[in-house]
């Protein structure tokens, strides 16, 4: 999933995933949840101010959205430059996520030195 930098996506906006987050999903045996491993790279790891954590969704974006809730502002001031992946690889909002996977955060890295080679 990536973000457009007005924070659109395929399914809502930043703003709506933040609206709808969900903390758990009761079935009629009682509370059933999907709990994720959300890896957070540079500036989306710095902003909640951790590199991983679980957070409960059935979709990516309900992960996402949970993690709105949980980080605030910061992190979803972030996210409109940031792609999302699941195990790997890039996946739309809607994608079902279960308790064996990894949703990643990725924002753009830049930085590092010049090399010079042998110029």
């Amino acid at each position: 999933m990536r973000l457009s930098p007005t924070g659109d996506d395929s399914t809502g906006s930043v703003t709506d995933l933040a609206r709808s987050s969900v903390t758990a999903f009761e079935g009629t045996a009682g509370t059933l949840t999907e709990v994720a491993t959300l890896r957070l790279f540079a500036r989306a790891r710095e902003v909640a101010g951790t590199g991983s954590d679980t957070v409960t969704g059935r979709t990516v974006d309900e992960v996402i959205a949970e993690a709105i809730a949980r980080y605030g502002s910061g992190f979803a001031d972030v996210l409109p430059t940031c792609r999302v992946w699941v195990n790997g690889e890039e996946v739309p909002g809607s994608h079902p996520v279960g308790d064996s996977d990894e949703v990643a955060v990725l924002p753009p890295v830049s930085g590092g030195c010049h090399w010079g080679g042998n110029q």
